[in-house]
C-alpha cells in the first residue's frame, strides 16, 4: 500500500546516525561523517585499560604503570614488557594484543642484531610498529589492535619516549599518559616536564610515581602490588622494578607527602564501576 511504501522510504532515508551499526561491521567501511568506527572502538579500548605513564630526562627514560587484578584471588596483570636490553613497553588495552605486538617487536630486534651485529634503532622499530597498526585499519580480514603502547628506549641518540595508537599514529614525547583516569597523570607531566631534563634516574622514577598516584581509582592506594616501574638509560639496561624492589621508592613517596607506600595487603586497586570482571580479564 501507499502507506507502507511511504513508511519504508521514511525509514530508509532517515538520518544515518540512527543506524550507526550499519557502518561499524567492518573496519574498511566509512560512515557518512567520514569516520572508521572500528578504529574508534579500538581507541576506546585503550581508554578502558589501567593507566600507564612514560617520561624521559637527558639520560634516562622511565615507564610507570598501574596493574589491575580481576579479583582478590588473582594475581595482577603484567603492564610493562621488556623487548630488548635497550627497549621496553608499557601497555593499556587488550593484553592479548599487546603480547602479540611484543613478540613481533622482540623478533625484529633479534633479526636486526643477527644481521647487523648491533641494536635496532628505536625510531625504525617504532615506525614499523606504526605501519603494522595502520595495515589492520585498511584490510577487511583484520581488526585494529585494541592496545596503546608507550615505548621507552635508549640508543646512540639518547633516551626516547614514544606513544602509539591503534589508528597507526605515533608520537615522540617528553612524557605521556594513557589509559583510564590518565588525565591526572598527564596534567602532572605537563606541569613538571621542563624540569625532567636534569633529573637523575631516581628522581625520574619519583616523578613517575607521583604522576601515577592521581590515576589510582576510588579510595585505593598505590602500593608494591599494583604498581610497576621500569627504567632504561645511559649505563642501565631496561630493568623492571616491582614488589620489594619498588618498595623503597614508595616509602620515599610517602615521606614526601604522596599517598603511596602501602604494602599491598589490603590495598587492592578498585575496578571501574562500569567495568565488569570479564572486561578486566581482557583489558589491562
Amino acid at each position: 500500500t501507499v502507506t507502507s511504501v511511504s513508511y519504508f522510504i521514511e525509514i530508509k532515508f532517515r538520518s544515518p546516525t540512527m543506524f550507526r551499526n550499519q557502518y561499524d561491521t567492518d573496519v574498511t567501511v566509512w560512515s557518512p561523517e567520514g569516520r572508521l568506527l572500528q578504529v574508534e572502538y579500538a581507541m576506546e579500548s585503550v581508554k578502558q585499560g589501567s593507566a600507564c605513564i612514560a617520561l624521559r630526562s637527558s639520560t634516562h627514560a622511565v615507564i610507570g604503570a598501574l596493574k589491575r587484578s580481576v579479583s582478590e584471588l588473582s594475581s595482577h596483570q603484567q603492564k610493562i614488557l621488556d623487548i630488548d636490553d635497550h627497549i621496553g613497553i608499557g601497555i593499556a588495552g587488550l593484553t592479548a594484543d599487546a603480547r602479540t605486538l611484543a613478540k613481533w617487536m622482540r623478533n625484529e630486534c633479534l633479526n636486526y642484531k643477527y644481521v647487523y651485529g648491533t641494536a635496532l634503532p628505536t625510531g625504525r622499530l617504532v615506525t614499523d610498529l606504526a605501519d603494522r597498526h595502520q595495515r589492520t585499519t585498511q584490510t577487511y580480514v583484520r581488526r585494529p589492535y585494541g592496545v596503546g603502547l608507550l615505548v621507552a628506549s635508549f640508543d646512540k641518540n639518547g633516551p626516547h619516549v614514544y606513544q602509539t595508537c591503534p589508528s597507526g599514529n605515533v608520537y615522540e614525547c617528553y612524557g605521556s599518559a594513557i589509559g583510564a583516569r590518565s588525565q591526572s597523570g598527564r596534567t602532572y607531566l605537563e606541569k613538571h616536564y621542563e624540569s625532567f631534563g636534569e633529573c637523575g634516574k631516581d628522581e625520574l622514577i619519583m616523578h613517575a610515581l607521583k604522576a601515577l598516584v592521581g590515576c589510582v581509582s576510588g579510595d585505593g592506594e598505590l602500593n608494591k602490588d599494583n604498581g610497576s616501574v621500569a627504567f632504561v638509560g645511559k649505563g642501565d639496561k631496561f630493568t623492571i622494578l616491582e614488589g620489594d624492589d619498588l618498595q623503597p621508592y614508595l616509602d620515599r613517596l610517602e615521606l614526601e607527602g604522596g599517598t603511596g607506600g602501602g604494602n599491598g595487603a589490603g590495598d587492592e586497586e578498585e575496578d571501574d564501576d562500569d567495568d565488569g570482571a570479564d572486561d578486566d580479564a581482557m583489558e589491562t
